[in-house]
């Protein structure tokens, strides 16, 4: 039974999408948010993912961009843009099918069918994290920075791997929050920011001139490697 992440804000559109796709004995996993969606990917590792391009608090474009730095996962992009442009930018960034609504049931489980079938059988998903000469070791929860291991804390760890893997996307301090220090944490903003600093500290040839961790002014910060 293949698994597919559908990831689609318009309610009524995704119970259906997801009814028909449990009709055609796929597994399916859902949400209409952008953020979630990028956790779900990565818990579950799907074998397909429909992805809207509209969607709350982080676009599908951006997401595939992200996904695709992380894994070969299949995407298939839904939009409700009939523009050239769009669907050229979507498959340049690493989509591998394009589809734009109004579009009927048939069409929608006939490219599932057939990028599945193009899909490999077996996918990588990436254990280490790399930009330039800072390396994250995912899995032993190492970081380096050249031939030099960094002194990171459990969060530290976790901010940067955050950063990193969401590598060009600006992420508020509220998100970051949320994904690095959990739902329930109850400090405030400004925890990041000196988590932030800390970082800089450790991974920027001058802290006062960071060129990795970018501040976004009134908004967060976003990786830029």
């Amino acid at each position: 039974m293949s698994k597919i992440l559908l990831v689609e804000d318009d309610a009524r559109m995704r119970d259906t999408l997801a009814y028909n796709l449990k009709q055609e004995d796929y597994e399916v996993i859902q949400t209409g948010d952008g953020a979630e969606a990028l956790d779900l990917a990565r818990k579950h590792t799907p074998d397909l993912v429909v992805l809207d391009v509209m969607l709350p608090s982080m676009d599908g474009l951006s997401i595939c961009r992200i996904l695709r730095n992380e894994s070969d996962v299949p995407i298939v992009m839904v939009t409700a843009r009939d523009s050239e442009v769009d669907r050229i930018v979507g498959l340049e960034i690493g989509a591998d099918d394009y589809i734009v609504k109004p579009f009927s049931l048939g069409e929608f489980l006939a490219r599932v069918r057939a990028v599945l079938r193009r899909a490999p059988s077996s996918r990588k998903v990436l254990d280490q994290l790399e930009s330039n000469d800072l390396v994250l070791d995912l899995i032993a929860r190492r970081a380096t920075r050249g031939s030099t291991e960094l002194r990171l804390t459990h969060k530290e760890f976790d901010l940067l791997a955050t950063l990193m893997r969401n590598k060009g996307a600006v992420l508020s301090r509220d998100l970051l929050l949320e994904k690095v220090w959990g739902y329930e944490y109850s400090g405030e903003t400004k925890t990041v920011d000196v988590h932030v600093r800390w970082l800089r500290e450790k991974i920027e040839d001058m802290a006062s001139q960071p060129r990795r961790i970018v501040t976004v002014r009134g908004v967060g910060y976003r990786f830029e490697g």
